[in-house]
C-alpha cells in the first residue's frame, strides 16, 4: 500500500518522500512504481511525458529524519503501538502545521489519536488497494480533529481524483464493517458445503459484483483480510456472526496470500497476473 499511495501521490502532482527502514523493500517499491508507471504509458493511459514527470517528483529514503512534509500517510504494520510511536517519532521534527494520516483499515484511528502529540492533527485516509485504481477514500474523524485538518485531507483526496467519504471512527469504519459478511459468508459456505471458489465467484459476479468474494480477498491479500475481520471480531464484542474463518487462518499460515505472492485461492503468475 505504501508503494501504491507514493505512486497516487506523485501522479497527483505532490513532491513525494517514501520511507521505509530497509532498503530493499525500498528497491522493490522502486521496482514496482516503475513497472506499473510503463504499463500505463504502453496501454496508453498517461503520455510517456507524464510518467516522467511523475517519477521526478519521488523520492526514496531509508532514513526517518528526511520525512519532513505537509502531510505523513502511514501505512505500516497494522498494529497500533508501532504507529503511535511512528507518529510521535515524526512530530518531534515535522511542523506544528503537519498533518499526520493513517492507513489502518480497521484499528482504531481515536485510540491512535488520543497517544499521539498533535491528536487534533490525526486523521485516518483509508485507501483502498490497489491505491492508484480504487476510487474509495474513507476519511476517519475522531473527537479530537480539527476542522482544518478534515479540510485540508479533502483537498488532498480531490486533487488525487478520489471520491472521498468522511465517516466517524468506529469498527471497520463503513466499507469494512459492511462488507464483512461478504467474505465470511463465502468462506463459511466452502467450508460447510464443499463449494469450491470460483464456482461462488462465478455466480456472484453473475449477479452484478465486480468481483466474487475469493478473487477479492486474493487481490487484497489474505493477511490484510484476516486480519481485518479478527479486528472487528474483537471491536465489536465476538459475535459469532463475524467469527473469523479457519481456512482463511491457515491460507495465511501458509504464506498463500494471493496475488502479491502468487497462490491464494488462485494462481498467478509472474507479477500477480
Amino acid at each position: 500500500m505504501g508503494s501504491g499511495i507514493a505512486q497516487l501521490a506523485a501522479q497527483s502532482g505532490f513532491n513525494t518522500l517514501l520511507y521505509d527502514l530497509d532498503q530493499q523493500i525500498l528497491g522493490t517499491a522502486r521496482q514496482k512504481i516503475d513497472k506499473d508507471f510503463q504499463l500505463q504509458v504502453e496501454k496508453k493511459r498517461i503520455p510517456l511525458s507524464e510518467m516522467e514527470a511523475s517519477t521526478r517528483r519521488i523520492f526514496f529514503t531509508d532514513k526517518i529524519g528526511d520525512c519532513v512534509a505537509d502531510l505523513v500517510i502511514e501505512a505500516i504494520v497494522e498494529r497500533v503501538e508501532p504507529k503511535i510511536a511512528l507518529m510521535n517519532r515524526l512530530a518531534e521534527f515535522n511542523s506544528p502545521k503537519t498533518i499526520f494520516a493513517t492507513n489502518t483499515s480497521s484499528l482504531s484511528v481515536t485510540r491512535i489519536a488520543e497517544q499521539t502529540r498533535y491528536p487534533e492533527r490525526m486523521i485516518g485516509m483509508h485507501f483502498f488497494n490497489p491505491a492508484t485504481v480504487m476510487k474509495l477514500l474513507e476519511l476517519v474523524t475522531t473527537p479530537f480533529i480539527a476542522k482544518t485538518t478534515i479540510s485540508a485531507a479533502w483537498q488532498v483526496a480531490t486533487q488525487m481524483k478520489k471520491v472521498p467519504v468522511v465517516c466517524r471512527d468506529a469498527p471497520g469504519f463503513i466499507v469494512n464493517r459492511v462488507a464483512r459478511p461478504y467474505y465470511l459468508e463465502a468462506l463459511k459456505l466452502v467450508e460447510e458445503s464443499g463449494t469450491d471458489f470460483e464456482a461462488v465467484d462465478v455466480l456472484m459476479e453473475a449477479s452484478g459484483f465486480k468481483m466474487g468474494p475469493f478473487r477479492l480477498m486474493d487481490l487484497i491479500g489474505n493477511d490484510v483480510n484476516y486480519t481485518v475481520s479478527c479486528s472487528l471480531y474483537e471491536a465489536l464484542g465476538q459475535p459469532p456472526r463475524l467469527r473469523p474463518s479457519p481456512l482463511q487462518e491457515q491460507m495465511v499460515l501458509k504464506k498463500e496470500l494471493g496475488r502479491k505472492t502468487g497462490k491464494g485461492y488462485y494462481s498467478y503468475g509472474p507479477g500477480g497476473r
